[in-house]
């Protein structure tokens, strides 16, 4: 029976010890240890790491759209943000974040970062009027787009789109082949308020464009873009560059 009770009295020894070694002087403590990349679920940690570089630092935009818009976060719901974080956009600088599209992150991740947005900056019932929808309802006409654009866009994109007095081109080229169509009809409804363009309700005071205004003027711009890479100008300033 001794015998039995000298090696149980070892084990609880030597488990005693281990536990202390947790505790031992100069050993950090278990909530400061670093967590392994695909762990990481703080949104500060993800936002700043993932999306801060383009949408910029509090999400007021930069070289991409500003996600703390309100008119952005009324008309992209959760599904719409998720997709867009988790597959990227094809053809454009977005790239896909989830691992199941080749990225980095987490299916969890993913959802860290969508629900963050959403409650860091979403505002519910913050418009007084209906933006128009995220997805077109119907084709847009490029011929009635170029009467759209006259009207809407005109006075600060100029003649044809190719730059204006208070914002570059936007048939320029090179930016028309990085962009998709649906970038296109955020822009024209969100805006970039960072940059001083209106979004759909300013363009004309007291006449906000219409989901179909919106629909032709980006059927005209997509008419703009080049069949292929090799038709692209490098001349003229993005709207990017030239909207102040």
């Amino acid at each position: 029976m001794r015998n039995l009770i000298i090696p149980g009295l070892a084990v609880a020894l030597a488990l005693a010890g281990c536990g202390g070694c947790n505790s031992a002087p100069g050993r950090p403590a278990l909530e400061s240890q670093v967590l392994a990349p695909n762990r990481v679920l703080k949104f500060d940690i993800l936002y700043q790491q993932n999306c801060a570089g383009c949408h910029g630092a509090q999400g007021r935009g930069g070289a991409a759209g500003a996600l703390s818009s309100q008119v952005y976060l009324t008309i992209a719901d959760d599904a719409t943000i998720r997709r867009v974080i988790a597959e990227g956009v094809s053809g454009t600088a977005m790239p896909a974040f989830a691992q199941s599209s080749g990225g980095m992150l987490t299916d969890e991740q993913v959802t860290a970062l969508v629900k963050g947005i959403r409650v860091r900056w979403g505002k519910a019932d913050s418009l007084t009027i209906s933006p128009p929808s995220y997805t077109a309802l119907a084709v847009g006409d490029w011929k009635k787009g170029n009467e759209v654009y006259g009207t809407y866009c005109f006075s600060c994109h100029g003649s044809g789109g190719r730059g204006g007095p208070r914002a570059g081109s936007i048939v320029d080229q090179s930016y028309l082949t990085q962009v998709s169509d649906q970038y296109l009809r955020t822009i024209v409804i969100a805006g970039r308020p960072e940059m001083g363009a209106p979004d759909w309700r300013d363009n004309v005071l007291g006449k906000p464009m219409s989901q179909q205004d919106v629909s032709d003027v980006v059927a005209w711009l997509s008419a703009q873009r080049p069949k292929t890479p090799n038709q692209l100008s490098s001349s003229g300033k993005s709207a990017a560059e030239g909207i102040r």
